[in-house]
């Protein structure tokens, strides 16, 4: 009988028994929170993990303090606000011609204030969607049948749809958890655009909340921005219920979508709390998805979108 997770589970139980030994998984931004416990679970349980991360000596501090004894991963510098960095790391590993088993899209950024990436683009969106398309579109060829590509979205995707008539905020006032909303969103879509389009090849990609948590992530978050948050909480129909999670409570769903749960269950779908969710439009609620993040016709817009951003900034092609 299958077992059952939830809200609750962490990385350690979700993997119980589960052997990842010759499983060879890409994680981005593994100097921090959710990334470094996810490259431990995966180690822990026989993986080997290449990690990307901008700063290599917090990277090695961080990964120092979890990993066993003898342990290592392979890390690779890429900076996702740098679409010419991340060129630079996926030709690397494709000249390598090693094959993933899982690709996790976990770096990103929050609530930031007004910025440009190194291309141009507004932070979140350039960081959060437009890093990982490129990063991960380049590297699809390394993945294997069977594979899966695992996005770190978020309820925050709750606050906005994407806005590619202006997705640097160029005509419109920017607000750091529209823009965090708005890169989520975008990040649930680039989940269901990879499914339909690899899934030929026996390869899924799904997106996933983790849930509340406190890491270096909320590292901009102002009292005012703090506020802002909370009153969308108390808000909600959940507010009662609401209580933040733990690093490896918040990196379950990651390694459950990764490793456990059916490729048919999780392809194309939307997670929390080591389930897929169903689509709800309902405002007043903080659970499951919003039925525009998997609309199929904006997936193939922001996918074009995207395309043409990364062109303008870049050698790359999708």
């Amino acid at each position: 009988m299958a077992k059952t997770f939830g809200f609750e589970s962490t990385t350690d139980e979700v993997l119980e028994g589960v052997n990842l030994s010759g499983q060879r998984v890409l994680i981005t931004g593994v100097s921090a929170g959710l990334g470094v416990e996810t490259a431990r679970a995966v180690v822990a349980h026989g993986g080997t993990v290449v990690g990307t991360a901008r700063d290599f000596e917090k990277a090695r501090r961080a990964l120092a303090a979890v990993l066993p004894p003898g342990a290592s991963i392979e890390l690779v510098e890429a900076d996702l606000a740098s679409l010419s960095s991340l060129c630079k790391a996926a030709d690397e590993l494709l000249a390598q011609g090693k094959p993933f088993d899982v690709i996790i899209a976990n770096a990103g950024v929050m609530a930031c204030p007004r910025g440009k990436t190194a291309d141009g683009f507004e932070t979140q969106f350039g960081t959060n969607h437009l890093g990982h398309f490129v990063l991960v579109n380049k590297l699809v060829p390394l993945l294997k049948s069977g594979g899966r590509i695992v996005t770190l979205s978020s309820a925050g995707h709750q606050i906005s749809d994407i806005d590619l008539d202006d997705p640097n905020f160029e005509r419109t006032e920017y607000q750091p958890f529209l823009g965090y909303g708005r890169s989520k969103t975008a990040n649930i879509l680039y989940a269901v655009a990879l499914d339909n389009r690899l899934k030929g090849r026996g390869i899924r990609a799904t997106s996933l909340h983790p849930g509340g948590i406190q890491t270096e992530l909320g590292r901009h978050m102002t009292p005012e921005l703090r506020a802002q948050i909370q009153k969308r909480i108390a808000a909600s129909k959940e507010a009662a219920t609401f209580k933040f999670k733990t690093v490896p409570q918040g990196a379950a769903t990651t390694v459950w979508a990764s490793f456990v749960a059916r490729a048919d269950a999780v392809g194309g779908r939307y997670c929390e709390d080591c389930h897929a969710c169903e689509v709800n439009d309902d405002t007043t609620s903080r659970a499951g998805v919003r039925s525009y993040a998997l609309n199929p016709a904006r997936t193939e817009e922001l996918w074009r979108k995207s395309e043409e951003m990364a062109a303008s900034a870049s050698p790359f092609k999708a």
